[in-house]
């Protein structure tokens, strides 16, 4: 939403809207000149949207509650509303798309794919789900010229709510189809059926990548013509495009590319995590689709810093280790968790999770427990209810039964500081999860850094 409002705002559109809560997203566009409200009254409504009507264009996300009283006052005043979607769709129309679908992977790959060509210096926009560390923004522009609209669009296709459906891709991305979002969908097979729908609108002579963790039925669904790509860290798992000679040093991951382009050796990622190198295969191939040669492409992987909350490097000190991860599913939790393990053996690891969504909790209650389990400690809050109503007997309480970690605790935010300052058994310490758990991070931060006189990493 907030890429799509900077979009307007660069093209010379009023923009105005409302929020939950305040964050550092939106208090950096309300410093770029975006009006912005927190409260959920008509009244906060501009005044310049309530009386021109004709000359506005509500985009509604999926994440607003039924009960919203200004969309309903907007929806009875007969205004021109879209879903956020259904706007990508419109933009996107006509312009060569490189969409990222997976159930997650899809904001690091896309931002992976975005950086690259803007490195190598392929000129093309980008509508983003994360800040680029990089581009210091999820939107990227392409520079203005004469041939700017014909510049390549690089979209995170959201499965959510079949969001991209909306999208017909010159190239597309899926990282993964695992079972989410059962609120929406009931059960897998209709996740994976709006998948097939998703690569079978690809566009004639199109390319899809897809990982070797994605329903084997996912790829039968491509159109005739369409090329498919299957990629994985083995030979095994992407026949392909995979790696070789990964090897892990310090926060860096170093390995040779192999894609039916040929091979990019001496690949130097300093995002850490196995699945970030997959990540990379992904995006790394779209550059070379694209016509970035393997010096560039080189170059602009050893550039690549992330996303913020993507395995996000807080604070380093020879005493302490604190990570960022925006993981809210199972699977990411897991492959996250296991990379932190990978880079410090031995250390003590406390993780701090917020369960996302009553329903997603309900779902994957065992998962999660499962994953959580691979750390020594575990903080668990309770859940952050987005969009959703309270479920009866879905809490936290249901995932903290099947945790068997040696140390587990149920905490409010309060307790996590307080826990944070006076028990320093901890080496690494994880905030994770997708709803506000990131108001902690500035908090642990100064905590840590006051304490161990650490330096931000």
């Amino acid at each position: 939403m907030s890429a799509l409002a900077r979009w307007f705002q660069a093209n010379g559109h009023h923009v105005s809207g409302y929020d939950k809560t305040s964050t550092p997203l939106t208090q950096a566009l309300e410093a770029e000149g975006i009006l912005i409200h927190y409260e959920d009254a008509v009244d906060n409504i501009p005044v310049e949207v309530r009386t021109n009507q004709a000359q506005t264009l509500v985009v509604l996300t999926p994440a607003i509650p039924a009960d919203h009283r200004e969309w309903a006052w907007l929806r009875e005043q007969g205004y021109d509303i879209r879903k956020r979607s259904q706007v990508l769709g419109v933009l996107t129309q006509g312009r060569p798309t490189i969409a990222v679908a997976g159930t997650h992977g899809k904001t690091t790959t896309s931002s992976m794919v975005a950086h690259l060509l803007h490195h190598a210096g392929v000129p093309c926009a980008a509508f983003l789900g994360g800040i680029s560390v990089n581009l210091g923004s999820n939107l990227l522009l392409p520079t203005a010229g004469p041939d700017a609209d014909k510049a390549p669009v690089v979209v995170e296709a959201d499965e959510y709510d079949r969001s991209f459906l909306t999208l017909r891709p010159t190239i597309a991305i899926v990282t993964s189809t695992d079972a989410d979002h059962l609120d929406i969908y009931g059960h897998k097979d209709a996740l994976v059926e709006s998948f097939r729908q998703f690569v079978s609108q690809i566009e004639p002579g199109g390319t899809l990548i897809i990982n070797h963790t994605a329903d084997a039925s996912v790829a039968a669904a491509t159109p005739v013509g369409v090329r498919v790509i299957r990629y994985g860290l083995t030979t095994e798992q992407g026949p392909e495009l995979h790696a070789s000679a990964i090897t892990a040093r310090g926060h860096q991951f170093h390995f040779n590319l192999h894609s039916p382009a040929g091979v990019v050796p001496d690949l130097e990622l300093a995002v850490p995590g196995y699945h970030n190198v997959e990540n990379m295969l992904a995006a790394a191939c779209v550059a070379l689709l694209q016509g970035v040669a393997p010096q560039p492409l080189q170059a602009a992987v050893a550039a690549y810093r992330g996303v913020k909350r993507r395995f996000e490097f807080i604070v380093t000190t020879p005493e302490k280790i604190y990570v960022d991860d925006y993981a809210h599913h199972p699977r990411e939790i897991e492959a996250f968790l296991r990379s932190l393990r990978a880079l410090y053996p031995g250390k003590r690891l406390r993780v701090i999770f917020q369960p996302h969504l009553f329903s997603r909790t309900r779902d994957f209650a065992a998962g999660f427990a499962e994953s959580l389990s691979i750390a020594d400690e575990v903080r668990l809050l309770d859940i952050y209810p987005a969009r959703e109503l309270p479920m009866t007997g879905v809490s936290s309480e249901i995932i903290f039964r099947g945790i068997t970690s040696p140390s587990k605790l149920l905490q409010t935010k309060e307790q996590v500081l307080r826990d944070a300052e006076i028990d320093t058994t901890f080496d690494v310490l994880a905030t994770v999860g997708a709803g506000d758990i990131d108001q902690l991070v500035p908090r642990l931060k100064n905590i840590l850094q006051n304490r161990w006189h650490g330096s931000e990493a």
